[in-house]
């Protein structure tokens, strides 16, 4: 398939991500999602008016959020533009940018806004009445912590996901930790020079508002809950399980943020680029679905269906993001592809810069754009795992 939908250069941003508990723990999601979008697009000099449609991808359910992507662009000034509002755990990022580019394609708009929004602090304590229960008591779930530790297909938590996969292909503690001290490496470089990486499509320092947003609350410079790689004190880690591999330090963190991205036809695309020479071009995407309860396995099957739909081979690729929750699943990946961990996530990666759920393959994928643009150009793939054992995948090419 050959896709028309096209993302102009530039036309992207990620908030910094913080901590559990942190900086945004305070923020309702959506009206900070909207918060943000509306700036970063005057910033760009892109008028709400522009946009046709729009996507919100969001996993972790606030108050008011029935009303979703309506609210949101709403919110922006763009009281105009409807859209659906789209959960697919950690592959939400990918699946908002593969809705947008189908309503560009099928001829149903020309400027898509695509925003991912996510708080996974202070999660949702939900009760589901039960009138034919004992007594009419209902149950009860929190939305964000039973569902990292209770899967309700296997009854599993996601960490036995890991632990079985690691288990199928021998990859022990030691290996892991060695895969995360080379990602921290590479978010480090990220960060050199005042995070310059980062600045170019991060408005830093980052203005944190008060829960009203009339206000400023304090700024961030950077990431925050980012620990420092630290061979030592891995080696000290002892792994989560009994028995198991998988340490605290083998695995990211929860955390919240938002990102936003533009969808377009190629015309408009030239128009609202920061530089009309860079196109960035949507080759393919793939989902896929692997075994009950080997959720870090599933990427390899996804990227293997978005490169098949982009008519290339791995050995096209000239650079890979991945959203990994777990450093096993990096380990995987390239023991099954033979790409290269360290071609991987060159300025790091949600094992090191945390896990708010939607955003966070958004923000890889927009990290894969601006490491290809500083190469001049290439192929790039962006591969990440999902609760239920699935994945999604993008190929997309930047250049002339």
């Amino acid at each position: 398939m050959s896709w028309i939908a096209e993302i102009p250069y530039g036309a992207y941003w990620s908030t910094p991500f913080a901590k559990w508990q942190g900086s945004f723990a305070g923020l309702h999601s959506i009206e900070f999602a909207a918060h943000v979008a509306r700036r970063e697009l005057a910033a760009r000099d892109i008028a709400p008016e522009r946009i046709d449609y729009g996507v919100l991808g969001t996993s972790v359910p606030q108050k008011g959020s029935f009303y979703g992507l309506p609210w949101l662009t709403g919110m922006i000034g763009a009281g105009h533009v409807g859209g659906p509002t789209i959960s697919q755990a950690c592959a939400t990022g990918a699946r908002i940018i593969q809705a947008g580019a189908q309503e560009i394609q099928a001829g149903g708009a020309d400027v898509v806004l695509a925003v991912a929004a996510d708080r996974t602090s202070n999660g949702p304590h939900l009760y589901y009445p039960a009138p034919a229960g004992p007594g009419g008591t209902g149950v009860a779930e929190n939305w964000v912590l039973d569902n990292f530790n209770h899967d309700p297909l296997g009854g599993h938590p996601m960490l036995e996901t890991a632990e079985n996969v690691a288990r199928k292909y021998g990859i022990g503690t030691e290996e892991q930790h060695a895969l995360v001290l080379q990602r921290s490496a590479q978010y480090q470089a990220a960060c050199a020079d005042d995070h310059a990486f980062h600045r170019r499509y991060m408005s830093l320092p980052f203005e944190v508002p008060k829960p009203g947003f009339a206000a400023v609350s304090h700024r961030l410079t950077g990431d925050e809950g980012v620990i420092p790689g630290d061979a030592a004190k891995l080696r000290a880690l002892k792994p989560v399980q009994r028995g198991g591999t998988v340490t605290y330090g083998g695995q990211t963190h929860p955390a919240d943020g938002s990102a936003g991205m533009i969808l377009t036809t190629p015309a408009r695309a030239a128009e609202l680029s920061r530089d009309p020479a860079i196109r960035i071009r949507l080759l393919g995407f793939g989902l896929a679905r692997t075994e009950l309860a080997h959720m870090p396995e599933a990427p390899v099957r996804a990227a293997a269906r978005a490169l098949q739909a982009a008519g290339l081979e791995i050995g096209a690729i000239d650079a890979v993001t991945s959203h990994n929750p777990f450093a096993v699943n990096d380990i995987v990946f390239a023991r099954e592809t033979g790409f290269d961990p360290g071609r991987m996530n060159a300025f790091g990666c949600s094992l090191i810069w945390g896990h708010p759920q939607a955003p966070t393959g958004l923000r890889a994928t927009i990290e894969l754009i601006e490491e290809l643009a500083l190469r001049g150009g290439g192929h790039g793939l962006f591969q990440g795992c999902a609760a239920g054992d699935t994945a999604m995948a993008l190929v997309l090419k930047v250049g002339a």
